[in-house]
């Protein structure tokens, strides 16, 4: 029921970018242009100050985005008061998470809820753990499952389980005899890796350098985007690499790769992140409860 201008200029002012207000409300950008133009010619005044190829917010954009803040909340609260004095467990669910819970632990978890909860349409936005935690806060996201813990003041964040990253290699790769692989034995083979943006590859360097071990030492033959081509690439025999054991575990029970353990161990937390305001939609609540319920299940 909200001013959809309302809906705009709050996501504009959140991401301070019209290209990312327009990706995370799935609108072109001079569609957010012209919504903020309208609600400037509204309200007769400049709501944002733009040069330099940035913007920031006019004294009169922070005080509309206080309102607007207060508005919104009041609007999707009323909503969903309305929708479930039917009793009836509805409405949309916006989850985001990272990569590797997206790719190999989340569908299962989805796909459970929705058949409990079938009239609960769910939508899910696959990005790093900075991105999900700035869309939940900005509340263009309801929950969100990330590989890593978030200090975002406005979040709260709750631990749901561990995921164990490993050396993964073909079974007639060296490591492959081992029972446990150190650190400094990786320094001997060539080596994949994850991209320098991704969590995986952000533990994983932090690992190497608590072992003594400099990750830009490693033999590394290249980097990819995503735990489908590590693996992929890692099949052919080309090297070895460090990934989720989550992301390989089908391959695992196949016998086309091996997992090896780190020496000491390498687990990482998983965690539920959702905002910290003090209403929360039955919808929401029961999948946060679920979800922590699966991932313990998942990492146990």
């Amino acid at each position: 029921m909200a001013d959809r201008r309302l809906q705009v200029f709050h996501a504009v002012a959140k991401h301070l970018s019209f290209t990312k207000a327009g990706e995370a409300l799935y609108m072109t950008q001079p569609a957010v242009t012209f919504q903020i133009k309208q609600l400037e010619e509204h309200f007769s005044t400049r709501l944002f100050d733009r040069g330099g190829g940035r913007i920031a917010l006019t004294p009169a954009g922070d005080l509309v985005l206080d309102y607007a803040e207060r508005i919104l909340g009041m609007s999707k609260e009323l909503d969903i008061r309305v929708a479930e004095m039917t009793g009836q467990m509805s409405g949309s669910l916006l989850v985001g998470a990272s990569t590797t819970i997206a790719e190999f632990m989340l569908p299962a978890i989805l796909g459970e809820f929705n058949v409990r909860y079938p009239q609960v349409r769910a939508r899910l936005t696959v990005a790093n753990s900075e991105t999900i935690s700035n869309a939940i806060a900005a509340h263009t996201l309801d929950v969100g499952l990330i590989e890593s813990q978030t200090n975002h003041a406005s979040l709260r964040c709750e631990a749901c389980g561990d995921d164990e990253l490993q050396v993964v290699c073909t079974p007639s790769h060296p490591l492959a005899k081992l029972s446990e692989v150190d650190a400094r034995s990786l320094l001997a083979y060539d080596f994949i890796a994850r991209e320098s943006s991704s969590g995986t590859r952000e533990v994983t360097d932090d690992y190497l350098r608590a072992c003594g071990v400099d990750p830009e030492k490693l033999k590394m033959l290249m980097e990819l985007s995503s735990p489908e081509a590590l693996k992929g690439v890692v099949a052919t025999g080309l090297g070895c690499s460090i990934a989720s054991r989550a992301s390989f575990e089908k391959e695992r029970q196949l016998g086309t790769l091996v997992a090896i353990p780190l020496r000491p161990r390498l687990k990482r937390s998983l965690s539920l992140i959702y905002p910290k305001a003090s209403f929360h939609s039955k919808v929401v609540l029961t999948f946060v409860d679920f979800a922590k319920t699966k991932l313990r299940e998942l990492s146990a």
